[in-house]
């Protein structure tokens, strides 16, 4: 007859195989979980140090509100604008300017809705000007053709650009930022 004494180390011996490769397996993964959550607390971290571009009025140009006379589009009228943007990058890491979302006020009414995708490339605090081309039928927007009637004797109108602007920053995610007033100033009316 054998002792328990005697069964017990080999019985015990695959339990403690067991256990310390249960402990293991435990510790592996606990290890693998932890670098996950580091690596997802990281790139949340990252996403929220991404500065939004900085947008004024480019100094030396001059934005423009032409009129347009009526055609079989534009039975009333309207006018083609052209704003100048300067768009800086505070980040020390290129991205793209990809998307800008808003509306346009001209004299505090609303003049269109903006939706352009972009694809403007920033290099790291670098900066560039652009144009911003819309076209307006007043027909659409009799509020605003009285609005611009009022302000016919004179040579300026006030604008102003207010939105949201994406961007593509490569690994570090494409954030959104805004609503915000992006532009604001004078154009310049040409008749």
């Amino acid at each position: 007859m054998i002792s328990p004494a005697a069964a017990s180390p080999i019985g015990t011996r695959p339990a403690a195989r067991s256990s310390r490769c249960s402990l293991r397996m435990s510790f592996r993964t606990l290890i693998a979980a932890g670098a996950v959550t580091l690596a997802l607390g990281a790139c949340a971290t990252l996403g929220q140090f991404i500065q939004p571009p900085v947008f004024e009025t480019a100094a030396g140009r001059t934005s423009e509100l032409r009129l347009l006379g009526p055609s079989t589009s534009r039975p009333l009228g309207g006018a083609a604008i052209r704003a100048w943007a300067h768009v800086q990058n505070p980040n020390a890491f290129g991205l793209t300017l990809s998307h800008l979302a808003g509306s346009l006020l001209l004299e505090g009414e609303h003049a269109a809705e903006l939706d352009l995708p972009l694809g403007l490339p920033l290099p790291a605090q670098g900066d560039t000007v652009f144009p911003l081309d819309l076209n307006i039928s007043f027909s659409d927007l009799p509020d605003l053709a009285r609005a611009l009637r009022d302000v016919l004797t004179r040579n300026t109108v006030a604008y102003r650009l207010v939105g949201t602007v994406a961007v593509d920053a490569g690994p570090f995610g494409q954030p959104s930022f805004g609503p915000s007033t992006l532009l604001n100033g004078e154009l310049r009316i040409l008749r």
